[in-house]
């Protein structure tokens, strides 16, 4: 007998598992850097939300929900109190839905 029939099955995963696995929240704060100055006020704006809007399509991804559509803002507003960040504002909700409509 082989002995990749012998090895166990991996335990499944967000992407494998059959029901949404309970969203793990971060053991710690990621290091914060000092964004570069000398930008207008503008580009500031729009980095912070745009990463804003990453934190949050990837804990919706992690709850289960997968399509544009599922994402609510009420749901995107009570994904950012579960992961602890300033609810956020409609153009914020409309750009996490874009970026789960065009990561797939």
């Amino acid at each position: 007998m082989p002995a990749a029939a012998l090895k166990p099955k991996p335990l499944p995963t967000q992407s494998t598992a059959k029901r949404p696995v309970l969203l793990d929240l971060p053991y710690e704060p990621v290091e914060k850097r000092p964004l570069p100055a000398g930008r207008p006020r503008e580009w500031y704006v729009t980095h912070n939300r745009r990463l804003k809007a990453m934190r949050l399509a990837i804990a919706l991804l992690d709850s289960g929900v997968y399509l544009p559509n599922q994402a609510r803002n009420e749901r995107i507003r009570s994904a950012a109190e579960t992961i602890g960040v300033h609810p956020p504002s409609d153009t914020t909700c409309h750009m996490v839905r874009a970026l789960m409509r065009y990561s797939r």
